[in-house]
């Protein structure tokens, strides 16, 4: 796992690059071939699609890479979680002001949901409580 990054040195990432760290996440480090089977299938990507989303995760610092032999290696650099919390953080800013009361408003006016799902969200605000 890489060492933690501040928050405000996470890089926003695109939903492609998105797709891109997922298989790194997933993999932990490979080669563009190593990935290009899952992208082929599930995005019909072509090499040199994904060799551009990867070079711009490199410049943004979201991959590192090595060069082993006649190829690069790539690993993430930042966890999946700490971009998820960057991602969630600016859409909550974005959107809803920062405030995380409109937004679960949102979804529980707006969604189904099941009681196991209620239950986990009352799990949760009552430990955030707690450590209030």
């Amino acid at each position: 796992m890489p060492p933690s990054r501040p928050s405000s040195v996470v890089p926003a990432i695109t939903d492609s690059e998105w797709v891109i760290m997922s298989e790194f996440w997933r993999i932990g480090e490979g080669t563009v071939k190593a990935i290009m089977p899952a992208l082929e299938g599930s995005q019909g990507w072509k090499i040199t699609t994904v060799q551009t989303l990867i070079n711009r995760l490199v410049q943004k610092k979201a991959l590192g890479r090595r060069k082993e032999g006649r190829e690069f290696i790539y690993q993430p650099l930042v966890n999946e979680s700490q971009v998820t919390h960057a991602a969630s953080r600016s859409f909550v800013d974005r959107v809803f002001g920062g405030k995380l009361a409109p937004l679960l408003a949102c979804f529980l006016e707006r969604e189904e949901c099941n009681a196991s799902e209620l239950a986990e969200l009352k799990k949760l605000l009552s430990e955030k409580e707690k450590q209030s």
